[in-house]
């Protein structure tokens, strides 16, 4: 079972959930940028969580199926279209031979998931078929798709989902144009002025088209920062320290201007003063945020933080408890 690409769309990559455990030596995790619907379109054709799928950024790929196969499209919305007939998002839709499988414009959202029953059958790099462009690991030969390429899909390994199997409306993710982050401060944020921390919490954000599984680039104020003699080692930008480590979802502001929220193919360590970090029960927002999306940080602690992980990850199980049945 094969797929055959006749366009690639604007860029996308093979991914799972990524290869944890690495980040010590450099290697980030990687993976689904929106991790929640990467693990249910999983679920929507029988594979299981970690499956490799396509990501798909604004546009995606128009593709021919070889053989029979289970097909599932979670994530931003779009119009997933069949031999050029609407197909249903959020839903298990069966495909035969031949078929021709295309998609329309992104109306909310910025990637979306594409999985088959057996997943993106590509070899495994460090434990994970996630693309790391950077790194030239994993994926289909360590890239983006590209028109011609012939991409394997491997055996399903257990019963499936029976065809027009959907997740109900009411637990479908929304993606609006105005969003509030909520993020923990620091290390850094004592590097900031009072006025500085405050317009950070205060100003809206705009995301700018620089956004990609890297950084978002945001724009909108400017941040004041403390003066001082730079430390040796760090340059002369007021936001430069001495190299620290970078946890994912780290907010960096270069030059007190243009936050960027590292996602999951960010470097682990560089020499720009983290004043704050996405927590991980928001990391699935900023993926889905499209350039021109307004943003507000809205600070939380530790407790909250953690609430907010146990709320996400109930509501995912709730949702592949739907799935299943």
């Amino acid at each position: 079972m094969s797929l055959e690409i006749e366009q690639p769309g604007l860029h996308t990559t093979v991914q799972d959930l990524g290869r944890p455990g690495l980040y010590h030596l450099g290697i980030p995790q990687g993976g689904a940028l929106d991790r929640s619907s990467a693990i249910l379109a999983n679920a929507l054709v029988g594979n299981e969580p970690a499956a490799a799928l396509f990501e798909c950024t604004y546009l995606g790929p128009t593709f021919t199926t070889t053989e029979p196969t289970l097909l599932a499209v979670t994530g931003a919305s779009v119009q997933l279209l069949v031999n050029g007939d609407p197909a249903p998002s959020w839903a298990t839709v069966a495909l035969v031979a031949g078929d021709r499988v295309s998609f329309g414009y992104v109306t909310a959202g910025a990637r979306y998931y594409l999985a088959f029953a057996g997943g993106i059958d590509v070899p495994e790099d460090l434990g994970s078929r996630s693309t790391y462009q950077v790194g030239s690991l994993g994926g289909f030969h360590n890239r983006a798709l590209a028109a011609g390429d012939d991409v394997p899909v491997g055996t399903p390994s257990g019963p499936a989902p029976a065809p027009g199997t959907a997740l109900p409306e009411e637990l479908r993710p929304v993606f609006p144009t105005e969003v509030d982050l909520r993020v923990i401060p620091g290390l850094y944020d004592h590097r900031l002025t009072e006025a500085g921390r405050e317009t950070l919490f205060s100003a809206t954000w705009r995301l700018t088209p620089v956004a990609d599984r890297t950084g978002m680039r945001f724009e909108g104020a400017t941040l004041d920062w403390r003066e001082r003699v730079p430390p040796f080692g760090a340059g002369s930008d007021p936001s430069n320290i001495v190299d620290a480590g970078y946890p994912v979802g780290s907010i960096q502001v270069p030059n007190g201007t243009q936050p960027i929220i590292l996602h999951r193919d960010a470097v682990s360590g560089g020499g720009y003063a983290v004043v704050a970090t996405v927590i991980s029960a928001d990391l699935d927002r900023v993926a889905q945020c499209m350039p021109g999306t307004n943003t507000r940080f809205v600070e939380v602690d530790m407790d909250a933080a953690l609430a907010a992980r146990r709320a996400g990850r109930e509501h995912l199980e709730r949702s592949l408890a739907a799935v299943a049945g």
